[in-house]
Order: structure tokens, then sequence, then C-alpha cells
């Protein structure tokens, strides 16, 4: 079956929030909602290579983190072993920002804002709790 590259979008970030929310706990749920609808403002006020060392510095090494959760769901759709994928096969997306070319690093942002569309819909969908705060 051939999908689009939006259909292909859309569904990795729905098998990832589908995962999110089976393996971890309601708060960590929420607070990965909350980083998934503030880093596409943040791409775009401090620069996508900035946001995206934001998320590996809050994580502070902590792969359990919230913030590494959705650094490593960019990382595994941006470095995909597809052709579409801006840093196709790369295994380190920091790295892969920092040694890219000019180009690539914008084809990149683009990419993940284009993603982050569809994780957040799919994130406040799944894992936001209607009783919350903002809501």
């Amino acid at each position: 079956m051939m999908q689009t590259l939006e259909q292909k979008r859309a569904q990795h970030a729905l098998n990832k929030v589908k995962q999110i929310e089976r393996d971890y706990v309601e708060e960590k749920q929420e607070m990965f909602v909350s980083y998934v609808e503030n880093l596409p403002s943040m791409i775009l006020t401090n620069g996508f290579g900035q946001a995206v060392a934001m998320l590996l510095a809050q994580a502070r090494g902590d792969r359990s983190d919230a913030h590494y959760l959705l650094y490593s769901c960019l990382e595994e759709w941006l470095c995909r072993d597809e052709p579409q994928a801006p840093y196709r096969a790369e295994n380190d997306l920091m790295a892969a920002i920092v040694n890219c070319d000019r180009g690539t690093y914008l084809r990149a942002q683009a990419e993940a804002l284009a993603w982050l569309e569809w994780m957040k819909k799919f994130a406040v969908a799944f894992l936001k709790n209607p009783g919350s705060i903002g809501r």
C-alpha cells in the first residue's frame, strides 16, 4: 500500500502517542503533551537545533524523562531509513543537526514542524487529561 508522506507522518505520530499512552503513567503523559504543544513555537523562536538541544538538556540524561521521549520520537522520524527522511539512516539526531548542510537543516526543520502538527493533535486527543488546567 502506497501512503503519502502526510499519511506516514500521521501514522508515526499516532503510533508513538499510543505507545506512550500504554507505557507511561498519566503524569508523564501530561508532561509529554505540554512539551509537544510548546516545541513548535520554540523551534520558530529559537531555531531547530537550539530547541532540540533544549530537549536533551532538560532530560539531563534520563531516557524516561518526557523531554527525552519527545526527542527520541522526533529522532526516530527524522532519522528513519526512507528517502524522504532529512537525516536518512543517521543514528543521532543532534549530531546530524550540527553536521549537516544548511539545506538539509532547513528541510529537517520544516519536516519536524509538519510532523509535530500530527503529534500535537494526537497527544492532546489521547493523552491530555480532560480535567487538567488550561483545557
